[in-house]
């Protein structure tokens, strides 16, 4: 039964997506997205300058989940993202929003394998999520169809730019079908996304939420001078009194953050780190450690100030102060998010006040300078012994949607002309089963895996262990995650 008080009952949204919306803790739409929803599902053009952290990933990804046709095998979704590990978790949280809709979301991004990827694409797919450059591989290679395209979101557009993607984004937009809705989602606006939207948005609706000064004055935010030698014994103190349970500390290069990461490790601090120069497997490890709470401190560049979605962050600390303004807007944007209360801690040398002052005008507010924390007994030894209590992991976001799903690995793929009809099949073929239970199938070179729903795996799983697939039994297991 679907609680009243979930206010995305006025969209009119199917009942699987406002149980799953349930499930994930969505009640009452953010501003953003009280705003966009309307405009997308009635098929406008839409240009939306909103801040990370205000819910703008579900602010599409509702409206498009359901608006997708399932029977359609080809993709008719395709968001590009900037980063490899934006495209991750925006895949992510899509995934999870569609899940009862049964919506197969790929995502496609450098440090993987294409052939991986291309074996996924040849099955059903509905959402595409991807970088630039990856999406463009695909294109040009003819594995990723875009005849039944219908609609483009392109997010962080301003950071997309910035790394040089125009020329991929422009090539993309021409390849897709001429009738499509174009949502484009950017923190900034400027003449290049301008000369973009005027090029292939002909009439858009801008929705512009201006939250640069209700971000910051949420934030509690503090300034320590400090002489560049003194720098680490003042972190270490201020983490002391702070004592969180959520950090994310920021430095201006990848050498310092291994500097900084073996010096904590050193001194027994739970913490992770997170750069560009790392193996892909590796950084999106990392993330989802610090994100389910395995370790208390992320040790990051600004690859990880835009875009990555850890709600729970309480303390941002400037090791090294940001050289740019919005630099500083997006790191200290990493707290205080989704109406939270947080705290952000910049360690400012002589060199860095001019930076400062920049960013005081800025943000239209000063920075409020701390004296050195003086340490107690107390202090330290509650710190250090939150330190060896080691650390609990959180549930994940789709923990709750995935608690009555499980997911089962067929012996048999594409190699012993496994098809989805098989699949379907015999699982239909099973007393009290039907094929609403029957979630996302991916059919592997050996394997198959398929998703049972409303809580009926286990039976399926018996029965299974002795009912015929494709003419013979096959070893079928319970695959321990879905």
């Amino acid at each position: 039964m679907l609680k009243n008080e979930n206010t995305f009952q006025q969209y009119s949204l199917s009942e699987q997506l406002l149980e799953t919306l349930n499930q994930l803790g969505f009640h009452n739409p953010t501003e953003i997205q009280q705003k966009v929803i309307p405009l997308i599902l009635g098929g406008k053009d839409v240009i939306a300058k909103s801040q990370t952290g205000t819910g703008k990933t579900a602010a599409f990804a509702i409206p498009i989940c359901e608006k997708i046709c399932w029977e359609e095998n080809y993709p008719q979704v395709l968001v590009l993202e900037p980063t490899r590990e934006l495209s991750v978790q925006v895949q992510e949280e899509i995934f999870y929003i569609g899940r009862k809709k049964r919506l197969k979301v790929p995502a496609l991004l450098g440090g993987f394998p294409i052939d991986k990827q291309i074996q996924t694409l040849k099955q059903k797919s509905h959402i595409v999520v991807g970088t630039p450059g990856r999406v463009m591989d695909h294109i040009r290679r003819d594995s990723l169809k875009l005849q039944k395209i219908r609609y483009l979101i392109i997010d962080e557009a301003d950071l997309m730019l910035d790394m040089g993607f125009a020329e991929e984004v422009n090539e993309i937009i021409e390849r897709l079908p001429g009738e499509k809705q174009i949502l484009l989602f950017s923190a900034t606006m400027d003449h290049r996304i301008n000369d973009l939207t005027e090029r292939y948005m002909p009439e858009p609706v801008s929705v512009i939420l201006e939250s640069k000064t209700a971000i910051t004055t949420a934030i509690e935010q503090v300034v320590y001078e400090v002489e560049a030698e003194d720098k680490y014994k003042a972190l270490i103190r201020i983490l002391i009194q702070e004592n969180p349970d959520s950090c994310m500390i920021f430095c201006a290069t990848r050498e310092m953050v291994n500097v900084l990461y073996q010096k904590m490790k050193r001194d027994r601090v739970s913490c992770g780190m997170l750069h560009g120069e790392m193996e892909q497997s590796e950084r999106l490890r990392m993330i989802d450690c610090f994100r389910t709470n395995r370790y208390r401190y992320l040790i990051a560049t600004d690859v990880a100030a835009r875009g990555i979605d850890i709600e729970r962050v309480s303390l941002v600390v400037n090791y090294d102060f940001p050289t740019g303004k919005e630099t500083y807007l997006h790191r200290v944007g990493r707290t205080g998010r989704n109406g939270n209360s947080g705290k952000a801690v910049s360690l400012v040398g002589e060199a860095e006040k001019r930076m400062q002052q920049v960013v005081e005008l800025y943000i239209d507010m000063t920075l409020a300078t701390a004296k050195r924390p003086d340490i107690d007994k107390y202090q330290e030894k509650a710190f250090w012994e939150k330190q060896k209590q080691g650390d609990i992991p959180q549930k994940r976001k789709g923990d709750a949607v995935n608690h009555h799903i499980m997911r089962l690995s067929i012996g048999g793929g594409k190699k012993s002309k496994m098809r989805a009809g098989d699949v379907v099949g015999a699982l239909c073929n099973l007393k009290e089963l039907n094929s609403d239970d029957i979630g996302i199938i991916d059919i592997r070179e050996s394997l198959t895996y398929v998703e049972i729903l409303n809580g009926k795996g286990q039976m399926a799983l018996a029965a299974l262990q002795e009912k015929p697939i494709k003419g013979k039994i096959r070893k079928v297991k319970k695959v321990k995650r879905v």
